[in-house]
Formats: structure tokens, sequence, C-alpha cells
């Protein structure tokens, strides 16, 4: 078989491999990207970030949620059918799917399905699903973006109905009486908060004492009462030692001999970089201690021309800064000016309500030893949040107790991904917290809560 020859090969078509192809094509280089499932775009598209939050808002669409305090007119959870919160899903997926193509095409980007597997440092054997080979390739320089996948341990009894991951929980045919969720990290949370809107009994087990554990502990408070008040339960310090399917029904028995029963579990304790099958070996590259492809600042391997981003390497794990890594490792890999990726950024959480975040969190201040104050702004204050519905939520800003410089932007309630950016762009700019007082915002706005929360702060100083 011939082999043909690429400045730069993607594998994967994740956020990583997206937009370093289409960064090395801009660089008018030859680029192919090679992604083993049919349907590109990788599990942020097809199993991850778009369609879990295409799910949130037709959840928070067909169950009237914004408008309860006023009208009082949920639907009830048998209204709510899997195929009318699947309607929204396809219909967003294949928008997405859409733009994708264009994208590849416009930058005249050749895809091809298949599996790569490395051969040497630079060759690549790609196979279809039989294990034919069907193409072998050459790479000036590669990118490695093949995600990640749920972690999966053997003593889990996963089928298709009762016990699932998030993947399969993608592929569920009704809406659960009772949920149970093991894990409360982010994808845990986030679908949690999903079935408490839509009125399923939602029971969330940690081994951790709150959900979301890294984040600032009161916001995670502050989440963890609104999640209450959406009659879901959250079981702290719960080691699970085992997973029983029992008559169309799960059971979960804890250490401590705790044990709940439910209609269908998601199992939601953590992910691991995919990477099985690819070859590491072939060409140096071993995984570290926790599985993931070490890269230095670069991104770039221990074979300099080989590059990974996005969740192979583990966190944060966002589609977002998956985005950022694989630009600047193309420009990287091909001599184009560049900059460091950035030392902060938002972390978007979907759960219902909503949390974003950038910076220092009030427990890390604390430890550095920092002199800091809090200001606070809560929803109520905020006269645009009682005319949308009187939400729960709230901004917390801290900054330095003498310089003013803004440490860290935390903000929980509706809108908080998008309002976060003021707070990032400011941060940027090394801006003061006084910066925050001395402008107009609009009015009624969410952001105005900037302006509150840095009143509230600055008047503590006097």
């Amino acid at each position: 078989m011939k082999t043909r020859k690429f400045d730069f090969i993607a594998i994967g078509s994740g956020p990583a491999c997206q937009k370093g192809a289409i960064q090395a094509a801009k660089l008018d280089k030859k680029v192919i990207i090679v992604e083993r499932d049919p349907q590109p775009g990788g599990s942020s598209l097809n199993s991850g970030t778009i369609p879990s939050k295409s799910l949130r808002e037709a959840t928070l669409d067909l169950t009237n949620f914004f408008e309860r305090s006023f009208y009082g007119i949920p639907k009830e959870p048998q209204e709510i059918l899997i195929s009318d919160l699947n309607f929204r899903l396809v219909r967003v997926l294949e928008e997405q799917r859409k733009v994708l193509q264009r994208q590849i095409g416009r930058n005249r980007i050749e895809l091809l399905c298949g599996t790569a597997v490395f051969i040497d440092a630079h060759t690549i054997a790609v196979f279809d699903d039989s294990g034919k080979q069907i193409d072998l390739l050459y790479g000036e320089k590669i990118l490695i973006g093949t995600g990640s996948k749920p972690r999966n341990p053997k003593n889990i009894p996963f089928d298709d109905h009762t016990i699932l991951d998030s993947t399969r929980l993608l592929g569920i045919d009704r809406v659960p009486k009772k949920l149970l969720v093991l894990g409360s990290g982010v994808i845990g949370s986030e679908y949690a908060s999903f079935f408490a809107a839509l009125g399923t009994e939602v029971t969330v087990l940690d081994k951790r004492e709150h959900m979301l554990p890294l984040l600032d502990r009161e916001i995670g408070t502050h989440l963890q009462k609104a999640l209450e008040e959406l009659n879901l339960t959250f079981l702290g310090g719960k080691m699970v030692e085992e997973v029983l399917p029992k008559k169309g029904a799960v059971v979960v028995k804890c250490r401590d001999r705790t044990q709940v029963t439910g209609d269908v579990l998601l199992y939601a304790l953590g992910r691991e970089a995919s990477v099985s099958g690819l070859g590491l070996e072939a060409v140096g590259i071993a995984l570290d201690q926790k599985g993931y492809i070490p890269v230095n600042n670069n991104f770039q391997t221990l074979q300099p021309h080989i590059y990974a981003a996005g969740d192979v390497i583990g966190g944060p794990c966002l589609a977002s800064t998956s985005m950022e890594q694989g630009r600047l490792a193309a420009r990287h890999a091909f001599g184009a000016p560049s900059r460091p990726f950035p030392s902060f950024y938002p972390i978007g959480i979907y759960t219902i309500p909503e949390i974003s975040c950038c910076g220092l969190t009030e427990e890390q201040v604390k430890k550095s030893g920092i002199p800091y104050e809090v200001g606070r702004a809560y929803y109520y204050e905020i006269a645009k949040s009682q005319i949308v519905g009187g939400d729960p939520g709230m901004f917390k800003i801290l900054f330095h107790k003498v310089s003013h410089e803004i440490l860290g932007v935390h903000i929980v309630g509706r809108g908080a991904t998008e309002v976060i950016h003021i707070g990032q762009v400011a941060m940027t700019f090394k801006a003061k917290i006084d910066y925050l007082v001395d402008q107009v915002f609009n009015y009624p706005t969410y952001a105005e809560g900037y302006r509150i929360a840095a009143l509230n702060g600055l008047n503590k100083l006097r």
C-alpha cells in the first residue's frame, strides 16, 4: 500500500483536533483528520457537551421551569417523554454536524473514517471496522486528540436499560421515576439536576461530603440547597460496595450498610483517556500514573513532533480549553507566533442552576495567606432576576484587601456561564474591584450583579 504524505495528521475529530486541524490548514499545510466513528465531532458533539446542554435546555422549556415561580404551571413528569427531549437534541446535532462538515470542507481538510494505529513515529496505518487496513499515512506533525470515555469498572454490571454511564444514558427510552447517581462531579451533578427538574426523584451518592467539591465551598453549598428544592437528595460520605440489578430496578449497597433503590442508575465516577489500540508503545509514549498522555507546555509528547491535546492529556477536560490547546499545538508545530496557554479561564457547569467561575476560590486564597475581602450580590437583589422568575443565585467576587486586585469571580444562577466573561476580561487586564463600581451597566441585567457585589465588598473595608 502506497504511503500518503501529510504535513499534519489529527487523530480524532473532537474540539482539540478540529481547531488544531483548521489552524494547520490556515497555515497552508496539507491536513487530514482520522476519525474512528462514522459521525465526526468526538464525544463533545456526539455524547458529551452538546447533547447534555441540549437536553438541559429542552428540560427547562418543556417543564416551564423558569415560569414556575410566577404561574405555578409545571408539566407533570409523565407528560414529558424522552422523544420530546430528543427532538431538540437531534435537531442540534444535525446542525452542528453540518457546521463541522462545512468548516472541514472550507479549509480543504481531508476527513478519513477509520481507526488510526501508529506503526512508527511518523507512520500511521488506518483500519476499518472489520480490521482491514484501508490507508497508510505519513505525517510530519501529528496531533493526538482522541478524547476520553467513561471509566467503567468491571464489577459494575452495565447494560443499556438500567445501569448506565453518561454515554448509555443518551439512549434511555423513558424518564425514570427514581434515579440513582453515583458521583457528584460535573457530569453526575449536571444530569442529576436535569432529571430532578423533570420531576424524577433523584439520589446522588458520593464518598465526598458535598457536591462539586472542587468549587468554592460557598458556591457549592448554594447549588446543593437549590437542588434540594428540586427533590434531589445528596448522600455524602458513602463508599459504594455493590451495585445489583434487581427485577427491572437497581440496588446500591454502601459500606456503612446504607442501601438505596432506583429505576435507573447513572455511574459517573470519572473518565479515562481513550487511547486503547492507538499503538503508543510503537512510538515510545507511555501514559502517566493517571492514565493520560504527558505533554510539555507546548503540548508536545516525548516525541517532539507528536502533540496531544484535550481530554487525552487530563484536566481541565473542557471543550473550550481543548479547542485552544489544539490551536496552540498546531501553531507551535509549524513555528507560527504563539503565546502560552492561559493561566486562568472560565469554567462552566450546566447544572440547574448553572455555575461559572474564574480565578481563585476562597479556600485557595485563604491557603495562600493573601489578605482579601469578599463582595456578594444575591439574585434577589437583582431586578432582572425578579423579572424573569426570581431564581436562586449569587455573585461572589474575591479581591485583594490592599491592592483591590480581583482574585476570583464565582457565579451561581441563571445566566452565570454568559456573564462570567465580564469578570474574566477584568481579571485579564488586572482591573481592580473599583473598576466594577465606576462602570455603568445596562439595567435591568444580570451583569449589574458585578457592581452590586463590588459595592458590597468595598463597603466592608470602610
